[in-house]
């Protein structure tokens, strides 16, 4: 019964969002067509009215963003899941984001072996939710660091629960004191200028769908760690072939 309830508030909530944004891209556009108008300016008038319809667009832009955003965290619910070698899938995402990470003198450390049984995962999805903690650890090291990926297999103290996956991310980032540590999964709540508040409670939503957990741990000056633990598969051998991707 709660699951329905949860589905027939996101499908609205959806469908709301829709709403708002077509209403957004309509007034984007007028703007668009006054910033035209104004391009050329050549009175102080002319170019302070240029300056509001810039700025005005600006906060058109981040809107849609924020509208985005809560779609992606509404929307997580029903999993198109296959038994996947986590491995492969942390190579693709390394490859996808590496340009990024070197850009920003970031150097991603990868300890993740290559014998782990599989995990279910819905492929998309479950790049998204680490995306998310590659951009947090990112924002976390302007000035360049290291970010270290591993995983290990934990066995279970009882025969009727599975064994889990730790999937671990540290960053040498400058860390979260105490009172943003606990707020940090929260929707809307944000320490970076312009950011919507809803990346890491998006991550939460998937790994908690996914049936697994995600604790962090972090100090102020050396750095954060994310804990994701998924369970083991335990169905039938074959993995589904990954495919080709360019992006998460």
């Amino acid at each position: 019964m709660a699951n329905d309830q949860y589905t027939e508030l996101a499908e609205l909530a959806g469908s709301f969002i829709h709403e708002i944004k077509n209403h957004i891209s309509t007034l984007g556009l007028h703007l668009q067509l006054l910033a035209e108008d104004f391009q050329d300016a050549h009175s102080q008038r002319e170019k302070r009215a240029y300056q509001r319809i810039q700025r005005l667009q600006g906060e058109c832009q981040r809107l849609v963003e924020v509208s985005n955003d809560f779609l992606r965290f509404a929307r997580i619910n029903e999993l198109e899941s296959v038994p996947c070698d986590l491995a492969l899938l942390i190579e693709e995402l390394i490859d996808f984001f590496g340009p990024t990470a070197r850009h920003d003198n970031i150097e991603i450390k990868n300890y993740v072996p290559s014998d782990l049984p599989p995990v279910l995962l819905d492929r998309a999805l479950f790049k998204q939710a680490l995306l998310n903690l590659l951009i947090n650890a990112q924002q976390a090291m302007p000035t360049g660091g290291e970010l270290i990926i591993q995983a290990t297999r934990e066995k279970s103290g009882h025969a009727a629960d599975p064994a889990t996956i730790c999937l671990s991310l540290i960053d040498t980032g400058k860390g979260m004191p105490p009172e943003v540590l606990d707020r940090i999964f929260r929707p809307f709540f944000s320490t970076r200028v312009g950011g919507t508040g809803l990346g890491l409670a998006t991550t939460r939503r998937i790994v908690e769908a996914h049936g697994g957990t995600i604790e962090v741990q972090s100090t102020v000056g050396c750095g954060t760690r994310f804990a994701i633990r998924l369970p083991v598969y335990t169905g039938p051998a074959s993995l589904t072939a990954a495919p080709a991707t360019t992006s998460p």
